[in-house]
């Protein structure tokens, strides 16, 4: 059985192929039309997943898509009568965009298998949040587990709580727009002059700079958890309500100030309300996740939905939840909902049995080291094979280079997890400073993720359980910090990915040669991209930005660019 699993409808447009059960490859077209968090529908990530798979369009036997379009539509038209004004914004934004993204899926679909052309794969719209969280429990690692998907909006629904066990899913209960937890925060994203619902990663990394404390009593009191877990928000404080351009009202700004408008500096109240919005957040999700640990006893959390990709949230709920573990898919935002529309309809509306875990990020696209040499000799580049690209690799992070390494199978979702990845050695305290500003031209507070193998990051570290998909912030150990500057954090975090040897070999042991130089097995790790563009999916993305940027080295397969 093929399963086509589809995301087009918000942003991170994405496509799955699933085989009868397993995920056999998943792709974001951003990383192939070159548009970051683009909502573009994805012909070109379809084309190259069923390329990759070695099936046509004529072997899909299933079409499962992230979004029942006619879902609460009762409740979006009546909601814009509150206010008048309004309404055609409203209306616009969540009927006639509506309309058209299911014309230009219809489109393809009918371009695709024609009425007269005999077996059609069956189309399935499965809710948003099913989409998100349920699909995460299929293919999560636990038979039973509480779950939680927070987000802005699905069609209508905000949030979702409930439990699985097995093939079954319940849900507890809903919040529905405009209560909601990834607006409040899209908010402060807003307000601290970043893009909003795109650059939340951004508000997360300068709460630090701030103090909570300054705003935290009315910033808690915007936000509302009952007792059964739904969210009420204060919206005299937002104008996200009617889909309009801002998210903040006038009493905002009345209240913390002059908002930020990009490229100037921040102020001291930027940092404060982005400390304030970060520590509610995480009190309000921390909440939830204790009502959930009540009502279903279950020893596993998992938790979807935009609002899961705050890794300093969820490395939160890890410390104080009563949770063993909390398992977050590497695509944990609209990306990943191609993959959990799939397993909904294999494993609920099919009732097929689970017989995939998704513990492996490594389901894009890869290309062979005879591909590389035919783009080296048309490009006239210095490459040089090595046998063995880690040894050389080590001893060049040793030395201080920065590196632009592209191994094996592309990552799905927004971290790169060591197969597009911008190396360097985070004990050089100038590091970080030096990376922001030479190679990925981004604000300079903002921090850089420190890789791991699993077997050394209790030395290191304070996280007590796996994160291969760099998903849940920790401390590190206060003496190690003086020895790792340049991925720790401004209050002592890091967002840690903890690398499995058999997951992926290759970067395991590139990282263990590094600690055997320099007795720290730890290598900085960011994406292989500049700031406002994708990742890099194929070589020839890896050689532009390797010549666009201060990259001292690119390491393609197992050649070796030098400058």
């Amino acid at each position: 059985m093929n399963i086509l699993g589809l995301n087009y409808f918000f942003h991170d447009s994405t496509a799955c192929i699933v085989v009868n059960g397993k995920l056999i490859t998943a792709i974001e077209e951003e990383r192939l039309s070159r548009e970051k968090h683009t909502g573009a529908f994805p012909k070109l990530a379809i084309k190259k997943c069923l390329e990759i798979a070695g099936l046509t369009v004529n072997d899909i036997d299933h079409v499962a898509v992230s979004i029942k379009a006619s879902h609460k539509w009762q409740a979006k038209l009546v909601y814009p009568l509150k206010s008048l004004k309004n309404a055609k914004t409203f209306y616009d934004h969540e009927f006639r965009q509506a309309h058209r993204k299911q014309k230009t899926f219809w489109r393809w679909y009918n371009t695709n298998w024609s009425s007269s052309s005999g077996k059609r794969p069956r189309v399935h719209f499965i809710e948003h949040h099913l989409a998100h969280v349920e699909g995460s429990f299929y293919v999560s690692p636990y038979d039973k587990a509480a779950l939680l998907s927070l987000d802005g909006s699905g069609e209508w629904a905000t949030s979702y709580l409930g439990a699985g066990e097995g093939n079954r899913v319940t849900c507890f209960n809903q919040s529905y727009f405009p209560m909601s937890l990834g607006s409040f925060y899209e908010a402060a994203t807003e307000f601290c002059g970043f893009r909003p619902n795109y650059d939340e990663g951004k508000t997360m990394g300068l709460a630090p700079f701030g103090d909570p404390d300054v705003f935290y009593d009315i910033v808690d009191k915007m936000v509302t958890i009952d007792d059964q877990g739904s969210i009420s928000i204060d919206l005299s404080y937002f104008d996200y309500q009617f889909c309009g351009k801002r998210r903040c009202s006038q009493k905002f700004y009345d209240v913390f100030g002059h908002p930020r408008h990009h490229p100037e500096d921040f102020s001291k109240n930027h940092h404060d309300v982005a400390s304030a919005f970060q520590k509610v957040l995480e009190d309000k999700a921390l909440k939830i996740c204790k009502i959930l640990r009540q009502k279903t006893n279950a020893d596993y959390l998992v938790v979807a939905g935009g609002v899961a990709l705050n890794s300093v949230m969820n490395g939160r709920i890890i410390r104080e939840s009563d949770f063993k573990d909390v398992y977050v898919m590497p695509a944990a935002g609209d990306n990943g909902t191609a993959i959990g529309a799939a397993y909904c309809l294999y494993n609920r509306i099919l009732g097929k049995p689970r017989n995939f875990i998704h513990t492996n990020p490594y389901v894009g696209t890869a290309y062979s080291d005879e591909q590389i040499a035919t783009l080296i000799a048309r490009y006239k580049l210095p490459g040089e094979f090595h046998d063995d690209v880690t040894e050389i690799a080590a001893q060049l992070l040793k030395e201080g280079n920065i590196i632009g390494w592209f191994q094996g199978k592309m990552e799905i979702g927004p971290r790169a997890l060591g197969n597009r990845s911008i190396l360097a050695n985070p004990a050089f305290p100038d590091m970080k400073t030096k990376i922001n500003s030479q190679v990925k031209y981004r604000e300079p507070y903002r921090p850089f993720a420190p890789s791991a193998p699993e077997e050394v990051t209790g030395q290191f570290f304070d996280l007590t359980v796996k994160d291969p998909f760099m998903l849940k912030v920790c401390n590190v150990l206060e003496d190690k910090q003086s020895m790792l500057p340049a991925i720790t954090h401004v209050d002592g975090s890091a967002r840690l990915q903890t690398v499995d040897k058999c997951t992926n070999p290759l970067y395991h042991k590139l990282i263990m040669r590094l600690g055997e130089l320099t007795g720290v097995s730890v290598v900085l790790n960011t994406s292989f991209n500049i700031q406002g563009e994708p990742v890099v999916e194929s070589p020839t993305d890896a050689i532009r930005c390797f010549y666009s940027t201060g990259l001292d080295v690119l390491i393609l397969g197992n050649y070796v660019i030098r400058k």
